[in-house]
This record gives C-alpha cells, structure tokens and sequence, in this order.
C-alpha cells in the first residue's frame, strides 16, 4: 500500500520537473477522472490530497527531479517484491488504467479500515 501512492507522487514530481503546468494538467485529468468513479466523499478526498501533493512538490523546489527519480526506482522496486511475494503479475501489465487506479485503491482501503462509507 506504500508503493502506489509514491509512484503517483514521484509521476507528478517527474512532471513538474518538465513543467509545473504539465502536472498540473496530469492532475486535473486524474480529479476529472476519479470524480467519474467514485462518490462526492472521495473526490473532496483526493482533492484535498492533490492540494497537498502539489504543497509538497513546491516544497522540494530544485530538488524535485533527483529526488522524484529516486522516490520512482525505489517504489517500482518494492512494488515487484511486494508481487513476487504475493506470486501474481502486476495488474497494470494487462491494462495500463490500473497505474491511474491504484491510489483509488489504496484510498480504498484505507477508508474501509477507518470505517467511512465512500
């Protein structure tokens, strides 16, 4: 559950290092995207996150490439583990919409174990 969220932050990272306005964009289509799926709850939920991710992107100022970079190889690193040891294939192999979906899953679950209905 910790590899999904740092890929979309390091994608967004590595975006913002081409320029801002190209994560911006990214991020934008991803809200529209997720707004179509889920429930006016979780929408405001990974709005307010997109506010805090784009915070947390500035705040890494010149940094944002290098550090995007390696926040990226390290998370598609424990991402492989963590699948080789539940012995399945990425899903995302059979359909690259799952990289768009996989912090809807993870905000999923963390929802379900906090008891919200979303």
């Amino acid at each position: 559950l910790v590899a999904i969220p740092a890929i979309m932050l390091s994608i967004v990272g590595l975006l913002f290092a081409l320029h801002p306005w190209v994560a911006y964009v990214f991020l934008a289509a991803s809200l529209v995207y997720y707004a179509q799926l889920r429930s006016m709850a979780f929408f405001v939920t990974m709005a307010l996150g997109t506010v805090a991710l784009v915070a947390a992107v500035h705040a890494l100022g010149t940094r944002v490439l290098p550090i995007s970079a390696a926040v990226f190889v390290v998370a598609w690193i424990f991402q492989f583990i963590g699948h080789k040891i539940e012995g399945r294939k990425p899903s995302f192999f059979e359909d690259i919409q799952y990289l768009w979906v996989g912090p809807l899953f993870v905000l999923s679950r963390i929802f379900q174990r906090l008891g919200l209905r979303w």
